[in-house]
């Protein structure tokens, strides 16, 4: 197969939109759908033709890359699409899912002939700007090379963990990276605020941990975004985070694993996202630790 290939991307939002930026740059043709076409239309400029439906995004392409808010909405959106999929299309799913639903997608691409790849995606608004995310993948060995241009395209690394994306390995090694995430942003919000709270200037508790094993780049990048007021656009928006923290809570629960972290770190999304900060970035979580 040629290494320049025909790309269609479902989902245009922070990440997907990206990706599909970052697949033109390099050389590929791309198709994008979203639902709401106006957040796909910038896209337009980059190269990108905007698909009017999913059946259209992914009539004739090599691979089809799903970048969309959760199982359930991939599910609707590739059955959207089945009429125009041949069979032994490559079906990259890049959507953080969740466990159950990676087994409801790859069934569905079962029934539809599709060879499933389970490849969501280490990294942010910034890193997916600039094709530099960390691509977790699962899927056969002998059609890889059929994705690998797409991976080379999006990602500066891909880490495969199986040759079975129904198993969702790609997923549940996703799922660990991002408990570590929230709790870290859930840290980073709180120390803040009882910063506040104890009348502390946030650079003193910066200058003390300067350094050591405490220090870390992430806390300084979300720290700045909360203190300078920089929580829009977002790198990973609130209500994603909460989204995924659910799924975390939800896996831990049903392999006997108790992640009392992750549950308040899911609550404090929620909390920030119903008193008007979904849409910021999760660092906006900081204000579910104020009563308004």
């Amino acid at each position: 197969m040629s290494n320049t290939l025909t790309v269609s991307v479902l989902g245009t939002g922070i990440m997907g939109a990206a990706m599909a930026r970052s697949l033109a740059r390099n050389g590929h043709t791309v198709r994008a759908w979203n639902r709401t076409r106006d957040k796909a239309e910038p896209l337009a400029a980059d190269g990108v033709h905007i698909a009017d439906t999913p059946a259209e995004a992914v009539r004739d392409a090599d691979v089809v890359l799903t970048m969309l808010y959760d199982g359930a909405a991939v599910l609707d959106v590739m059955r959207q699409a089945a009429t125009a999929l041949r069979p032994g299309t490559a079906w990259v799913q890049s959507t953080t899912a969740g466990i159950d639903a990676v087994g409801e997608l790859a069934a569905l691409a079962h029934e539809q002939r599709l060879v499933f790849f389970d490849a969501p995606v280490l990294g942010t608004r910034q890193p997916a700007e600039a094709g530099q995310l960390v691509v977790l993948a699962a899927g056969p060995s002998e059609s890889r090379q059929a994705v690998i241009p797409v991976f080379d395209a999006i990602g500066t690394r891909t880490v495969w963990t199986g040759e079975d994306g129904a198993d969702a390995g790609a997923t549940r090694l996703k799922l660990v990276a991002n408990s570590w995430v929230i709790a870290v942003t859930s840290a980073v919000g709180e120390a803040l605020a009882l910063a506040k709270g104890l009348d502390v200037d946030p650079q003193g508790f910066f200058d003390i941990i300067s350094g050591g094993q405490l220090d870390m780049g992430y806390l300084h990048a979300k720290a700045a975004l909360i203190l300078e007021d920089r929580l829009t656009p977002p790198s990973f928006a609130v209500a994603t985070a909460a989204k995924d923290a659910q799924l975390i809570v939800q896996a831990g629960k049903q392999h006997g694993i108790q992640l009392d972290v992750a549950e308040a770190g899911a609550q404090r999304l929620a909390r920030a996202a119903t008193r008007g900060h979904a849409d910021e970035d999760m660092a906006a979580a900081y204000y579910a630790s104020f009563d308004t």
